[in-house]
């Protein structure tokens, strides 16, 4: 973490303004459909119940939904590359932006390398003579050459890799639904079928197992916010924007509860967290051929796309550290197509240094970034809800009128303290979740490392600028 300043980049260098609204939808629902939703979502099941996994994706979709309307009127009035760092350091501190962007940097660094590794093994299973690494490689190469090139092949690509897993999900609560309803013939199952939820009581693991998952399924929605970042290069960001925040968060929503629902039904709870894909399970219960070769595939898309978008929102974090002057000014330059190349370099390295910790290190630095990563969405999220307050107390104490705002939040305050409340709620849920404690034990450490490194780092600042002051003051006498 560069504790550089440098002045500030030339003004003149800024964003190519070429994503649409079907762009910025399909980001943000790319981001967010991935492997937490293809692969992991049975652990919720198996660990919630079945009601009580339906419940906690729908806390979670409330939760993203609160959250997002706080961002999209911050983003509509002030739609900036930075996004949410940006916003957090205008209004609730330079330390708490700068805090944010590292921790929003490191999530995706980590999934980056992950999703890597993850799409290489995907890729054995068909061409098992083919060492691992060499496809981790060609997939790493297509992903930085899409981000390089131009927002525009970023954009486009992002769009496809989406659509293919939008499909895939929509075609899945369809056949899930029909056979649920008898429409379709169906391998039974013991425990299976909608008498699931009630075969071991409503909630056969109790209460607290909820809120236990609750920040698995904020990580499974985790992606939305990739959203705020692209209305600094939107073609019309006061249109697109909020277009695409209701779309996407009302997706969404249908997208995960009507997943989860027919995973639910449809694979008994004992089940549900023991196979390697819910999915591929479903679809061989219903008897549609090759399941495994076609989730193997979709689930490669997923693991492409998701290190595609990712490497895009860290490299805007790099940006937005080097433009508010805590790193070089290297990193805020743009290519002539509008790209910030030393900033997805930085971010690249970043994601292979995690991939090499995973390899060497899996039981103390990975677990630790790892950790950390987990915690840093729902802290990124409780930091727009807080800036949308800050925001809305400013603006109305200058002199704006809330009926003046291009997109608004209604329900004022309410909203976002709700979204901070549910938020909470995650980190006090995994306090008791001796797997996932280890979050906390991680995560609120390097936080206020973040503090403390900003803290330094402003000082020695302050003292270069008074020294540079006093020497020329006594060059004028």
């Amino acid at each position: 973490m560069s504790t550089q300043i440098d002045k500030q980049p030339d003004p003149n260098s800024h964003f190519k303004k070429e994503m649409q609204t079907r762009h910025i939808v399909m980001l943000a629902l790319g981001g967010v459909i991935g492997t937490g939703l293809f692969l992991t979502s049975g652990y919720t099941v198996n660990q919630a119940g079945p009601l009580g996994a339906v419940i906690a994706y729908i806390i979670g979709a409330v939760m993203v939904y609160l959250v997002m309307v706080c961002l999209g009127e911050l983003a509509v009035q002030m739609p900036e590359t930075g996004s949410f760092s940006s916003y957090a350091t205008r209004y609730l501190g330079p330390g708490t932006g700068y805090t944010v962007a590292w921790l929003y940097w490191l999530t995706w660094a980590v999934a980056i390398g992950s999703e890597f590794t993850a799409a290489g093994i995907l890729m054995v299973r068909w061409f098992p003579d083919t060492p691992v690494w060499i496809w981790s490689a060609l997939f790493a190469i297509a992903v930085f050459l899409s981000n390089v090139v131009s927002v525009r092949l970023f954009a486009e690509t992002e769009f496809w890799l989406s659509l293919i897993k939008v499909l895939t999900v929509i075609t899945f609560i369809a056949i899930g639904g029909a056979a649920i309803f008898g429409l379709l013939q169906v391998q039974s199952l013991q425990g299976a079928g909608l008498s699931n939820f009630t075969r071991e009581g409503l909630f056969p693991t109790g209460f607290l197992p909820i809120a236990m998952t609750l920040l698995a399924v904020s990580f499974a929605f985790s992606g939305t916010e990739l959203i705020g970042i692209a209305a600094g290069e939107a073609q019309d960001p006061q249109t697109s924007v909020p277009k695409a925040i209701r779309t996407t968060v009302v997706r969404l929503a249908l997208f995960f509860v009507g997943t989860i629902f027919v995973l639910a039904t449809l694979l008994p709870r004992e089940q549900a967290g023991l196979v390697e894909s819910p999915f591929v399970m479903v679809f061989e219960l219903i008897g549609i051929p090759y399941s495994a070769d076609i989730m193997n595939f979709v689930i490669l898309t997923a693991l492409i796309s998701a290190a595609n978008s990712g490497l895009y929102a860290a490299s805007r974090m790099l940006w937005t550290l080097s433009d508010q002057g805590h790193m070089p000014k290297r990193y805020a330059r743009l290519s002539s197509r509008g790209t910030p190349v030393n900033a997805i370099v930085l971010s690249m390295a970043g994601a292979v240094a995690s991939l090499l910790s995973s390899v060497f290190a899996p039981d103390t630095v990975y677990l630790a970034l790892v950790s950390i990563s987990g915690l840093a969405v729902v802290v990124v999220w409780m930091s727009i809800a807080a800036s949308q307050i800050a925001f809305r107390r400013q603006y109305v104490a200058n002199g704006g009128r809330v009926e003046d705002l291009h997109f608004r939040v209604r329900g004022y305050p309410w909203v976002p303290i709700g979204a901070i409340l549910c938020c909470l709620l995650a980190c006090v849920g995994i306090a008791f979740d001796p797997e996932q404690r280890v979050a906390l034990y991680f995560g609120l450490p390097f936080i206020a490392w973040c503090y403390f490194v900003y803290w330094v780092t402003r000082n020695k600042r302050a003292e270069r600028l008074a020294l540079a002051a006093t020497v020329h003051s006594s060059g004028t006498a």
